[in-house]
């Protein structure tokens, strides 16, 4: 089995002209835009070939430092080295990197342009990080009319179009995949006629006011998901492009890292989704068809609560200091008005009895009997 780094060993050296453009490039150029690009690449105006960001990131950054760090964080600087040096990708320029984090206003939406050897431009979004922040916006996607970091990844989009005149491509990694086809979708016009094509890779889904709306209407034929055959992330709320599934070396939730997705040359090994994740999906469709836009607010806004409590800004910091971090959520919850513990306690139960639901549709009513007799 190969992943993203065999590929570039074997297939780097393939110029786009002899090997056209694929989902696997598409997937390797969503995972760098994981690689804090901060003070080498700017956020507009000039270009800079990969082969200069590949020298300055490892001239600011140990290697073996961001190999402990593990994927994506770690694992996506490392892409460079291959990128920098093969004939594929060593004569792409890279610009337009942003890295916006706001928490007032629930944002953390990141961005980079790759100019690519074929004469077109790849917008990649980068997905959620590591930060609080990050983790709440992807609780509000299911009852917000439009965060603030969707509305910034359409503004994202429309500046890199008008100061490129190449065809796009556009793509992302898990919330970055949102981003992707929520900013296709609700782009210029101008800038959405010269997409080519939109990847979601395991990216969650939209609401439905949204999934009936011209724009995600317009550019729908032009959008693939992938998702792994174990997904949970890419199975979230709804989509109207078909999964295609692909095989990881991973298990459960540990499949979400694209750096675990396997290929044959230039595609992903295709798969069948797994039962694990079909029963998951069920779960959690049913829980939140229970509750309204008003009742995922507050749901998100209490456990959020909770979580900044503890006073840090991302999970890395709470798990290192897991006691402290358990007390301090503990005395936020007991803290609590007693509504707001009595809505907990019932948000919980209906999670329980959606699962219940999903089970006894999911099995057989007795030992030995299908789900048809």
């Amino acid at each position: 089995m190969a992943n993203l780094f065999d590929y570039l060993a074997w297939r780097g050296d393939v110029p786009f002209s002899a090997d056209p453009f694929n989902e696997v490039d598409n997937l390797l150029l969503c995972e760098l835009a994981y690689a804090d690009l901060a003070g080498i690449v700017p956020a507009e105006g000039e270009e800079a070939p990969i082969r200069a960001v590949w020298q300055q990131y490892f001239a600011l950054h140990d290697r073996q430092e961001l190999i402990a760090l593990g994927s994506p964080t770690g694992n996506a600087p490392l892409l460079l080295d291959e990128m920098a040096a093969g004939a594929r990708y060593r004569d792409t320029l890279v610009t337009r990197y942003i890295n916006e984090i706001d928490k007032n206003k629930d944002c953390q939406m990141s961005a980079v342009t790759y100019l690519l050897p074929d004469g077109t431009a790849f917008v990649a979004y980068k997905g959620t990080d590591g930060t609080v922040v990050g983790w709440k916006e992807d609780f509000d996607l299911s009852y917000a009319e439009e965060t603030e970091g969707q509305r910034r990844a359409v503004a994202y989009l429309n500046d890199a179009a008008a100061a490129v005149s190449r065809p796009l491509r556009v793509g992302g990694h898990s919330k970055g995949g949102h981003f992707a086809v929520y900013a296709s979708a609700l782009c210029d016009a101008a800038a959405q006629d010269r997409i080519l094509q939109v990847y979601s890779n395991d990216g969650p889904g939209f609401r439905d006011a949204f999934i009936a709306s011209p724009g995600y209407q317009r550019i729908l034929p032009r959008v693939i998901s992938l998702v792994p055959d174990m997904s949970m992330i890419g199975m979230l709320l709804r989509s109207e492009s078909p999964r295609r599934v692909v095989k990881s070396s991973a298990y459960g939730i540990a499949q979400h890292d694209g750096f675990t997705w396997q290929m044959v040359r230039n595609r992903f090994m295709p798969a069948a989704l797994s039962s694990a994740s079909v029963f998951l999906d069920q779960v959690l469709d049913g829980w939140l068809a229970q509750m309204d836009d008003e009742s995922r607010r507050s749901m998100t806004d209490t456990v959020f609560s909770l979580l900044e409590s503890t006073g840090e800004d991302t999970f890395r910091a709470m798990g290192s200091q897991k006691w402290k971090t358990a007390e301090a959520i503990l005395s936020a919850v007991q803290s609590l008005p007693k509504e707001k513990q009595k809505e907990l306690r019932h948000l919980a139960g209906r999670l329980l009895q959606s699962g219940g639901q999903a089970v006894a549709s999911y099995f057989p009513t007795n030992a030995g009997e299908s789900k048809e007799e």
